[in-house]
């Protein structure tokens, strides 16, 4: 009985909130992200295979997993510009972890079919259980405020009108910093339509495409291991593979045993173009002088083995240096991993026959994979890479012997990283003491289209199905 001796009202009884496995995997995987500066192709694979293992996941469990993970990161500049108009205080002032909830929530509600009620109650029982029950009201509140329109209707209220500002209309729109669009824009030339092309495809899931390593296994194979239902012939490569949505290449033989291996179509184009360059004389010796992880140095020394010549694959890291041996180990031909600094080679001046840079860059030509990416790198990063860059590609040209064949190449559209680090150091502004002249590298692409007007190549998401690589091809000339 209460003072007043009326019945005391039973107070709401506490219900424990539902523990998600799905969701509360994607909130750890944000985090990880957040607090470690992780990628997401690298956290999330393990933290699934765990659940599978652990019973907690089955293939639609993961698959949902993944798609908010990277949905999230994709779009977290445009869901940050509508939280934003959500909430009562700074984004800056809303704490991380709150912030990475409301975000899965923005995108549950705004691009995925998951309905509106379920979205919103997901997400609060998900912040109950991470962030306590005093939060959840925060997140329910914001997260009520955002369902009350689609993404269209957002944008229209989020984003400036082309015409005023079409740098940030189109990264609000596209889920792009500005700098980045500017950037992609300058890269591609051309209208808005363009631009527009290439900033969808990068947010776009990208195909998973496998590598047939030659004299080691077929495409025919791998597409018979798959299923023909499940795998396509790739478009340009002609080691390529591209798998349907929700294929395992890990549970291929041929990938478990190094014959095959997952790789973009646009850096197997790379490779078989520098394999494939005329060189003048012996075509004995081959360096891949920035080899991590591995990808392109195990399908140059599958090229190399079949015409009786020796892969250097060099790697600075020695954990980058360990996937490279990995990636070799069982090649049919001569070869030898080392870890060095390509800056200062130990090898001798003029060694090989055919030398491959593939230097570090920003990657903003792998921004469908890294998606994280975008938001963390930084216009300063470019002054950062450039110097590495241009001496890379110095003493790559060190390296050839005079009628050998250089190809520098770059997970990166942006053309501070592209033309004008080939143009520096054969203008002799990097401190070249060699000469080359270009070659033109279309011609070693044979049935792809668009590669501009050369004699460098630039591939594209939007144009070409594959990451933005560049690829420029130089002969040493003295």
């Amino acid at each position: 009985m209460s003072s007043s001796g009326q019945p005391r009202r039973p107070g709401k009884p506490y219900r424990r909130p539902k523990k998600d496995p799905v969701r509360i995997l994607a909130f750890e995987a944000l985090r990880a992200v957040d607090e470690r500066d992780a990628y997401a192709n690298l956290v999330l694979p393990p933290m699934l295979r765990k659940a599978r293992d652990n019973g907690d996941f089955d293939g639609r469990d993961a698959a949902l997993a993944t798609e908010l993970v990277y949905g999230t990161l994709r779009r977290q500049g445009t869901y940050d510009a509508i939280i934003a108009r959500c909430v009562d205080r700074p984004l800056r002032e809303v704490d991380p972890p709150v912030l990475d909830v409301l975000s899965l929530g923005a995108h549950q509600l705004l691009g995925t079919r998951i309905p509106t009620h379920a979205a919103v109650s997901a997400s609060v029982e998900l912040a109950r259980v991470v962030l306590g029950d005093g939060r959840a009201k925060f997140v329910n509140a914001v997260l009520r405020k955002i369902a009350a329109d689609d993404l269209d209707g957002w944008l229209e209220r989020v984003a400036p009108e082309y015409d005023d500002d079409p740098e940030e209309h189109l990264g609000i729109v596209h889920a792009h910093p500005r700098w980045i669009v500017s950037a992609l824009w300058d890269a591609l030339g051309g209208g808005r339509a363009g631009v527009e092309d290439l900033l969808e495809a990068d947010n776009e899931r990208p195909e998973v495409t496998l590598v047939a390593r030659p004299g080691r296994s077929t495409t025919a194979e791998l597409i018979e291991a798959v299923g023909e239902e499940s795998a396509l012939p790739g478009r340009w490569s002609p080691y390529a593979v591209r798998l349907a949505e929700g294929g395992e290449p890990g549970a291929l033989d041929a990938v478990r045993e190094g014959r095959a291996g997952v790789q973009d179509e646009g850096s197997q184009l790379v490779a078989a173009a520098l394999a494939n360059a005329p060189v003048d004389g012996a075509d004995s010796t081959w360096l891949d002088g920035c080899a991590g992880p591995g990808g392109k140095a195990a399908l140059l020394g599958a090229l190399a083995a079949q015409r009786g010549a020796r892969l250097l694959a060099s790697e600075k890291q020695p954990h980058r240096a360990r996937l490279v041996a990995r990636s070799l180990a069982g090649n049919p031909g001569p070869y030898e991993v080392i870890t060095a600094d390509g800056t200062r080679p130990p090898w001798r001046p003029g060694s090989f026959d055919r030398v491959l840079m593939d230097v570090p860059c920003t990657g903003l030509g792998a921004l469908r994979r890294r998606p994280e990416a975008r938001w963390r790198r930084r216009p300063e990063d470019l002054d950062g890479f450039a110097p590495l860059q241009r001496e890379l590609l110095r003493q790559a040209l060190v390296s050839v012997r005079v009628g050998g064949v250089v190809g520098y190449a770059t997970c990166s559209p942006h053309p501070a990283e592209t033309r004008a680090v080939v143009d520096d150091v054969l203008k002799g502004r990097a401190g070249a003491d060699v000469t080359a002249e270009w070659i033109d590298a279309r011609p070693l692409m044979p049935g792809v289209p668009a590669l501009g007007d050369g004699p460098d190549v630039q591939l594209w998401p939007h144009l070409h199905g594959t990451d933005a690589m560049y690829l420029a091809l130089l002969r040493r000339t003295a």
